[in-house]
C-alpha cells in the first residue's frame, strides 16, 4: 500500500502543474504574461475562486460550465490536467526518484504545452523552446544523454529542419516550416540526444503523413484542416522517450 503513495502524490502534483500549463497556454495566446492578470471566466469575465481552479474535479463538479453564466468550459482544461497527472505518475513509477525523472517531466510539460499551443493558436512560444534548449543541455551533464549527445541533438535537430524548410521554400515557393518547429526540435534534441531526436522526427513525419493521407481521403485538404507540425513533434518526442531506445536497438540490430 505504501508503494502506491509516491505515484499518487506525483499524480496530484502533476494535476496542479497541469492547471499551471493551462494558464500558460491561455496567457501566451493573449497577454503573454503568466503571473497576471488573474484567471477569469471567458464568458462573463468573473474572477475565478481558488476552489474553481482545482484540477479536473472542478470541471466535473460544474458539468463543464461556468457556475454563474453557464458558458461551456473547454474540455481542454480537464484533458491537460489529467494528462499531466498521468505523465507525472507514470514518470515516477518508471524512472523513480532522481535527476532523470526531473528531466523527463520537464520535457513532458513542455511537450504538452507546445502541443496544445500549436494546435490551438499555431504558436510555439520562444519562452518555452529557447529556455528548454538551455535546461535540456544542463540536465545532460548529470541525467543523460551526456553533453556531446545533447549538443549533437541541438545542432542536428535545428540543421535538419532548417534544411527541410529551405528545400520546401525553394520547391514550393512558400514557407513549409516555421522557426518555432526548428527551435522545438532543437529543444527535444537537448533533452534526449541526437539518436532519440531522430526517432522523434521520424515518428512525427510518419504520424503527420498518416493524418495528411486521412485528410486527403476524406476530402479535407484545405488549410483550415491542416495540423501544425509542432503537434506531431510532440507526439514523436513522447514515442521517442518511451519506446525510442527499443526502436534504436531494433534498427541497429538489422544492420
Amino acid at each position: 500500500m505504501i508503494g502506491f503513495i509516491p505515484p499518487v502524490v506525483a499524480a496530484l502534483s502533476g494535476a496542479l502543474v497541469g492547471t499551471f500549463l493551462n494558464t500558460c497556454i491561455d496567457r501566451f495566446a493573449h497577454s503573454g504574461a503568466i503571473v497576471s492578470p488573474a484567471s477569469v471566466c471567458q464568458g462573463c469575465g468573473r474572477r475565478l475562486s481558488k476552489l474553481e481552479k482545482l484540477p479536473v474535479v472542478t470541471y466535473v463538479a460544474l458539468g463543464g460550465r461556468c457556475r454563474t453564466c453557464d458558458v461551456a468550459i473547454p474540455p481542454r482544461y480537464a484533458i491537460v490536467e489529467a494528462l499531466t497527472a498521468t505523465t507525472f505518475a507514470l514518470g515516477w513509477w518508471y524512472y523513480g526518484p532522481g535527476p532523470l525523472v526531473a528531466s523527463r517531466l520537464l520535457l513532458g510539460c513542455a511537450l504538452i504545452l507546445l502541443f496544445v499551443a500549436d494546435l490551438e493558436d499555431h504558436r510555439l512560444p520562444n519562452a518555452i523552446t529557447l529556455p528548454g534548449i538551455v535546461v535540456g543541455f544542463a540536465f545532460s551533464f548529470f541525467a543523460g544523454p551526456g553533453w556531446s549527445a545533447s549538443l549533437g541533438g541541438i545542432v542536428l535537430g535545428a540543421a535538419v529542419l532548417l534544411l527541410v524548410a529551405e528545400i520546401s521554400r525553394r520547391l514550393r515557393r512558400e514557407e513549409g516550416l516555421g522557426m518555432g518547429d526548428v527551435k522545438m526540435l532543437a529543444m527535444i534534441g537537448a533533452f534526449v540526444g541526437w539518436r532519440l531526436m531522430l526517432v522523434a522526427l521520424v515518428m512525427a513525419l510518419f504520424s503527420g503523413s498518416a493524418i495528411g493521407l486521412a485528410l486527403i481521403v476524406t476530402g479535407r485538404t484545405g488549410r483550415q484542416h491542416m495540423l501544425p507540425f509542432g503537434t506531431f513533434l510532440a507526439l514523436g518526442a513522447a514515442i521517442a522517450v518511451t519506446a525510442g531506445p527499443t526502436l534504436v536497438d531494433w534498427y541497429v540490430a538489422l544492420w
